[in-house]
């Protein structure tokens, strides 16, 4: 059965939210599951990530139940069959950000292909 558009825009925000969680982002399988094997980012700092560098990052520890990162405005389109893309705005502990993910459908569920941060003044 394929995904409708309304679905899979919603299994992406899912996945997006669960990899912004303090507990998920501690375990490595869990982000790893998560993460295309082919990932990238560009940072809010203007760094750029793979898949190795980011794991390093997601299990520091610098989100927490006690520094969550706030999401608010999150919205998402299907760009093709298997691809959405979400925007929405972060807040962790007042560094705001303007985000876009690409989450694209694999043989194991939807996982992060690209993402990117800008800070927003």
């Amino acid at each position: 059965m394929t995904e409708t558009n309304e679905t899979a825009v919603q299994a992406a925000v899912d996945a997006e939210l669960r990899l912004l969680d303090g507990a998920v982002r501690a375990s490595r399988e869990q982000v790893l599951e998560l993460l295309d094997p082919e990932f990238t980012e560009i940072g809010a700092s203007g760094r750029w990530w793979d898949r190795d560098s980011i794991l390093e990052v997601t299990s520091s520890g610098s989100v927490s139940e006690e520094s969550p990162v706030v999401v608010s405005e999150m919205s998402g389109v299907v760009l093709a069959p298997g691809l959405v893309h979400l925007t929405y705005f972060s807040d962790h502990d007042g560094r705001l950000a303007r985000r876009s993910s690409l989450w694209r459908l694999s043989g194991t569920g939807w996982r992060l292909y690209f993402h990117q941060g800008t800070l927003v003044p």
